[in-house]
């Protein structure tokens, strides 16, 4: 497999927090190699007491500029040609990576990689998709930020896209699809998902309607297809919940004795559960539809995160997820 490009100058964290997830993942997967986007001078110092072993799996690209979080998309593309972002998404255009990794600013991401890598035929905008934890196991949910309006004919690409990710890359044999809504009933909703509904009824997917916020967890469905604004939304929201619980929890079992000793007797229980829904296991959401693995990370991932957003992208090329799309939209073109 070719090496994964790592940018590890962009996000809301120090450099050096990116550089330990890279090789977290480095020594989680023994054949994984990969090319470390940024500052030469911090990446020599960061990386010269490593064993050889490691370290010759690891190749420094030098950048000398950074996007930073407030920087514009097309600013980002006139005026950073030699950032840590810009060049790892060259690397997967030159043929060098097999797929690139940032946490950095999701609107420059997404301009750089439609600019640099263009998109698959008979696609016309990228979207962000992740697994969200459910009651089956996990729900596929985009788009998570890319697009912040989508038309309905960009939703029924979209779950085309997570249906192919779903069984191709999942072993979801035949993925049930569903369109947020506010409703489940055929009348809800604005003229965008009513449109986007009816291109779906008639997709020879297996469409099963509106669902709701609800409905993402319930296991009831295996992809979920919205806009990014809408997924973005819901994506925070859904990790501000997870951290209010969490937080309530920590406190409640601390109140008192009695309630400090029912902690101890329920923390191999809660370890699982936590354990379960750390956001951290479901960090690193791929950008499909590109022609070439993209792979966005939480701008405030910390390292154990980070490296599990390494992990998507080696395991997206490692399945030829490009390939497997492109294929799949030519054998529909061909029943259109």
């Amino acid at each position: 497999m070719l090496p994964i490009a790592i940018d590890v100058m962009s996000g809301d964290h120090e450099p050096r927090e990116y550089v330990d997830g890279a090789l977290r993942a480095l020594a989680d997967d023994r054949e994984l190699r990969a090319q470390l986007v940024g500052d030469l001078r911090l990446l020599e110092t960061a990386l010269a007491r490593l064993p050889a072993g490691l370290r010759g799996r690891i190749q420094i690209v030098p950048a000398s500029q950074v996007v930073a979080m407030h920087d514009k998309p097309r600013e980002a593309i006139r005026h950073k040609k030699d950032s840590s972002m810009r060049l790892a998404v060259d690397r997967v255009h030159s043929g060098e990576a097999g797929a690139c990794v940032s946490a950095g600013n999701t609107g420059a991401l997404t301009a750089i990689a439609h600019f640099v890598l263009g998109m698959l035929p008979g696609v016309e905008r990228a979207a962000i998709i992740s697994t969200i934890p459910a009651a089956h196991g996990h729900t596929h949910m985009l788009d998570l930020g890319a697009n912040t309006k989508a038309t309905p004919e960009q939703l029924r690409q979209f779950a085309f896209m997570g249906a192919i990710i779903a069984r191709d890359v999942h072993g979801v044999a035949t993925p049930r699809i569903g369109l947020l809504n506010i409703g489940e009933e055929d009348i809800k909703g604005h003229e965008v998902v009513q449109a986007a509904h009816a291109l779906l009824g008639a997709s020879g997917l297996n469409y099963v309607g509106f669902v709701e916020g609800d409905d993402i967890f319930s296991g009831d469905v295996d992809v979920v297809v919205t806009d990014g604004f809408t997924g973005n939304v819901a994506l925070k929201t859904m990790e501000g919940v997870a951290g209010l619980i969490a937080d309530r929890l920590r406190r409640e079992f601390r109140a008192s004795w009695p309630d400090r000793l029912a902690g101890l007797l329920a923390r191999p229980v809660l370890r699982r559960t936590a354990a379960g829904l750390d956001p951290r296991r479901y960090n690193g959401a791929c950008m499909v539809g590109l022609a070439g693995i993209v792979v966005k990370s939480h701008g405030r991932a910390e390292g154990v995160a980070f490296a599990r957003a390494i992990g998507t992208a080696a395991l997206a090329a490692r399945r030829g997820l490009t390939g497997h799309i492109a294929q799949a939209l030519r054998a529909e073109g061909a029943t259109t």
